[in-house]
């Protein structure tokens, strides 16, 4: 189940969610330019990833900023992007444009404490904007919990394109993180997602008891209160079985 698209965009030009996924997108490119071979990516990541071991040795902290740029192949940012793409604009909109980025840097920086402290002495590099994006993702579920989101549903030779509110498909995603957390993590930094969707909840909170707590829900009936987007019904078409 995967989100492909929600169905209020904003409707002021978010600025910064856009400024953020061209960052990401140019910072991309230019490591695939700068690390040609292993001992130029090692490099990379020892300067500019987070590495809990470095942290806790006393060094490294730019990492907890400048991890949230770099990623480990097209997958990875495609995956990114489109999350920050689909739940960035209705956050930016409803928060502004500075209090925004300030938000999603307290996110992301947020998120990397989480992994730090669930493996103080790795040397693994953490890198990726996850951390911060699930921090939007959880300010984005407290505002806006009745918000429809369309996901992509695929299952064996089953799939479809289906609305759902965004408290199911975050509130899935959230229990995938932490089910991902407690169990076996290679290659997956689950505690930054957790530890990033938590802090983007609690740093929502003041803003949502300053639109009136639940009265807001009221107000809005949990769903962003820009015009809706209309989307062509997504239909399949059937394949018959020759004998």
């Amino acid at each position: 189940m995967f989100p492909i698209r929600d169905h209020n965009p904003s409707t002021r030009t978010p600025f910064v969610t856009y400024a953020l996924l061209g960052a990401n997108v140019t910072i991309w490119v230019w490591s695939v330019i700068a690390a040609q071979n292993d001992v130029a990516l090692s490099q990379l990541y020892y300067d500019f990833a987070l590495i809990p071991a470095r942290v806790t040795g006393g060094e490294g902290w730019g990492g907890f900023v400048t991890s949230m740029f770099l990623h480990g192949g097209i997958l990875h940012l495609a995956g990114n992007m489109l999350f920050l793409f689909i739940f960035g604009d209705n956050m930016e909109d409803r928060m502004g444009h500075l209090p925004y980025a300030l938000f999603y840097l307290a996110c992301g920086i947020a998120a990397g404490f989480a992994q730090v402290a669930s493996e103080p002495f790795s040397a693994v590099p953490t890198i990726g904007a996850s951390g911060a994006i699930a921090g939007v993702m959880g300010g984005y579920l407290l505002l806006f919990p009745k918000a429809r989101v369309d996901v992509f549903l695929f299952f064996i030779v089953f799939f479809r394109i289906i609305p759902i509110p965004a408290w199911i498909t975050l509130a899935l995603w959230f229990l995938v993180q932490l089910w991902g957390g407690f169990g076996s993590n290679e290659g997956v930094a689950y505690w930054a997602h957790n530890g990033g969707f938590i802090a983007g909840v609690l740093l929502t909170v003041p803003l949502w008891i300053t639109l009136g707590g639940p009265r807001f829900w009221q107000k809005t009936h949990g769903h962003p209160d820009n015009p809706p987007a209309h989307y062509r019904t997504s239909t399949i078409p059937k394949v018959s079985r020759r004998r």
